[in-house]
């Protein structure tokens, strides 16, 4: 199960990053689709709506967003070059309507990667080897397929909000509160506020 959810997402994320033809927010959206379809057989995503849940995930998407702005404006001081290359994260969908974007990030990219990620990899990989081991390993993962991109402050990017995620995942194990924040958090960061 591990292996095989591994070998999917890196090649996913691969062509997603790699084949230049099509649409790159539809390219991450089908990819995304595809791993959580994976996993699905594997896992009963328990998710309960509870406000609680909903309240933590808007406020942890907050203070993610806050570490972001934080970070762009240290990344200068830290990776030469890493404006251009923020930019480049921007420019990735150049031309797709910000409406459609919104809405992929929202109900598709956001919960489909906790299902994937965190319900599934992580939950698996945690199960196996601890809660610690596992933890660093599905970070370790999903910030590294990012790395067919090309772009070292999208990867960094990716392990930071994967490490954040993947700690509220050990903290709570609670998916609703993971998707909301997720959500909210890349819908606000790609289309409403971006950090530039």
């Amino acid at each position: 199960m591990i292996p095989g959810g591994v070998l999917l997402a890196v090649a996913c994320w691969g062509l997603t990053f790699g084949l230049h033809a099509g649409n790159f927010w539809i390219k991450i959206g089908l990819s995304v689709l595809i791993v959580s379809s994976y996993s699905l057989p594997f896992q009963r995503p328990a998710v309960s709506f509870r406000l609680r849940s909903l309240v933590l995930g808007v406020l942890s998407a907050a203070v993610l967003y806050l570490i972001f702005l934080l970070g762009n404006r240290l990344a200068p001081y830290v990776l030469s070059g890493s404006p251009a290359q923020v930019g480049g994260i921007y420019g990735l969908g150049t031309g797709t309507s910000s409406f459609l974007v919104f809405l992929l990030l929202l109900f598709i990219t956001g919960p489909g990667e906790e299902i994937f990620w965190r319900g599934f990899l992580q939950s698996r990989m945690m199960a196996r080897w601890g809660n610690l081991w596992g933890y660093v390993a599905a970070t370790v993962v999903y910030g590294g397929v990012h790395i067919f991109s090309g772009n070292l402050v999208l990867t960094c990017a990716a392990l930071i909000a994967g490490a954040f995620w993947g700690a509220l995942y050990v903290w709570r194990r609670d998916l609703l509160l993971l998707m909301v924040s997720h959500s909210l958090w890349s819908a606000i960061i790609f289309t409403i506020a971006p950090v530039r």
